[in-house]
């Protein structure tokens, strides 16, 4: 019987609530709300709202229920194998080092842009990096992907998901959406797995 699929480990169980409490209480508390609007979610660094536990912050944060749903969905689904795969410890460590560099990638393409209004919420950046985890770690893993049933190599899944994310970038179709946050966490992710490697930390 496989563990992975039956229980959460505790680090992707407690990301989870926390995640969820933190929606609940935008949603039910409108003070909450206003505050975490002016102090949790990102700011430019030059906005005189900045701060820099905004970094940290604005990964709890979600701009509705589909957008929590789905980084919830994806984290559970490919965070509790991962999880195992690095121990609790690491894992969070890599959650954190992927959401902080998704943003720190998004500001970065933002200043080259011009586009130094924006303000960043969601866990996507650090969930992507986990996705990116798991196809390399578990590169012959078969998943399915939704809506299309068709079986793909977990290694393909991320090559192709990571150029979906670079064009979609690129080309402004989704405006709205961080595509540079998405791709900055798999980054991070990446060059830390390969740094845990080649200290013979990790193994795959």
């Amino acid at each position: 019987m496989n563990r992975y699929l039956y229980t959460t480990p505790p680090i992707v169980k407690n990301l989870i609530i926390i995640n969820i409490l933190v929606y609940l209480a935008t949603v039910l508390i409108p003070k909450f709300n206003v505050l975490m609007g002016t102090y949790g979610q990102l700011f430019w660094v030059g906005n005189p709202n900045f701060h820099s536990y905004q970094l940290i912050t604005y990964m709890f944060l979600h701009a509705g229920f589909a957008h929590l749903f789905f980084n919830m969905f994806a984290l559970w689904m490919f965070g509790r194998t991962l999880e195992y795969q690095l121990g609790s410890k690491r894992f969070l460590t890599y959650y954190m080092v992927c959401g902080i560099g998704a943003a720190l990638l998004q500001m970065l393409v933002a200043w080259l842009s011009g586009e130094t209004y924006f303000t960043l919420v969601g866990a996507s950046g650090a969930v992507m990096g986990v996705l990116l985890a798991f196809g390399v770690i578990n590169p012959n893993d078969t998943l399915i992907m939704f809506p299309i049933p068709i079986p793909i190599k977990a290694k393909w899944f991320v090559v192709l998901y990571a150029l979906l994310e670079l064009y979609l970038g690129c080309s402004g179709r989704e405006p709205g959406v961080a595509h540079f946050a998405h791709i900055g966490g798999m980054l991070w992710g990446f060059g830390l797995l390969y740094y845990w490697k080649k200290r013979r930390k990790i193994f795959f």
